[in-house]
């Protein structure tokens, strides 16, 4: 294996951001049909089970290696539901191992990680992000699209904590007159357990959501309904593009998290990447197109990062900060193509 070149020689794109983040989608499909990412009206049961597809195992390892080579450092395993990719525990062990690679992460529903969770572990997975919109077990259900259940959740939690997942985080999506009403309840929840929960914006990601502004609930006002009750105090980010504000309970009963992506638009800062589980390049969450990679993947990881380097030096994507003017794209990718 080749080794990996000296930091400095890293590529940044035109505005100046190295490449340090990679959410690589295993699988389109999901047992879930949220309404903000994979709505039942508009994305049928079976879509994307097919795996005819996909990247196969040997692909996304040379995928990783090519990222690796310059500078990625940070891979989070998306889909869909990663965890109904059949074999996943043997590709996170084989992605465990590529050199350079400091953080292995997942981000999941957890509705069947109770099963799964420990073989991950063993495997080498480091952290969990888990996204949960409420704890009302009726509310949690129809925000699923009447395919999920708390219980099931709460299980695949207590079965993370038992094979050794700590500070686990959990993404809330908040949207206004559908859960922001259990804003509290979910904090007071997470409060001294030693996870994260993070409120999220409601995003303008694909075109299937039906996005409306007016739903949008501003982090600064849920960070004053939370102030109000449990005092917080700012914390320094952990990292340059850490898309999380941070907030440490002042009680001293663990952290909370605010993503403003609307509100308060990150863009300058952003070193990520994602792959769709098909194999195509987004460099931008509000993408409109992907470029398709398997063919670079079939010249090997080195031939590759030599393209993704080129790729990555000419991008300029800034949506979030051109978000409502005419120079904004339109179309964008699908939310659960490429994991949020």
């Amino acid at each position: 294996m080749s080794a990996l070149p000296n930091p400095a020689q890293a590529p940044l794109d035109r505005l100046g951001r190295p490449l340090h983040d990679l959410r690589l989608s295993v699988i389109e499909a999901c047992n879930f049909r949220c309404g903000y990412c994979m709505p039942a009206d508009r994305v049928p049961d079976d879509y994307g089970f097919d795996q005819a597809g996909r990247l196969s195992f040997d692909e996304i390892e040379t995928l990783v290696r090519g990222f690796a080579r310059l500078g990625m450092h940070k891979l989070r395993l998306t889909g869909g539901e990663p965890l109904l990719r059949k074999g996943l525990p043997a590709l996170v062990a084989r992605l465990a191992k590529v050199a350079g690679i400091e953080d292995l992460a997942m981000t999941t529903n957890a509705s069947l990680l109770a099963r799964h969770a420990q073989a991950l572990r063993d495997a080498g997975l480091q952290r969990l992000t888990i996204s949960l919109d409420a704890l009302d077990p009726a509310l949690f259900r129809t925000l699923s699209g009447g395919r999920g259940e708390i219980d099931d959740v709460l299980a695949g939690i207590a079965a993370a904590e038992r094979a050794g997942f700590s500070a686990i985080k959990f993404n809330c999506v908040v949207q206004r007159g559908i859960n922001d009403h259990e804003v509290e309840r979910m904090a007071a929840h997470f409060r001294g357990t030693g996870h994260v929960l993070r409120f999220i914006e409601y995003m303008d990601v694909g075109t299937c959501n039906g996005w409306d502004r007016a739903r949008v609930v501003p982090s600064r006002e849920l960070h004053a309904r939370i102030d109000a009750r449990w005092p917080l105090r700012a914390l320094d980010a952990n990292y340059r593009g850490e898309v999380a504000e941070r907030h440490a309970f002042a009680d001293g009963a663990g952290e909370i998290g605010f993503i403003s992506s609307v509100t308060a638009p990150f863009c300058g800062d952003c070193q990520r990447a994602r792959v769709s589980a098909d194999g195509s390049l987004y460099t931008c969450l509000f993408s409109g197109s992907g470029q398709p990679l398997r063919s670079w993947l079939a010249e090997g990881d080195a031939a590759f990062s030599t393209r993704l380097a080129e790729l990555w030096s000419r991008r300029a994507d800034r949506y979030s900060e051109l978000r409502g003017r005419l120079s904004a794209p339109r179309k964008h990718v699908e939310m659960f193509l490429v994991g949020g």
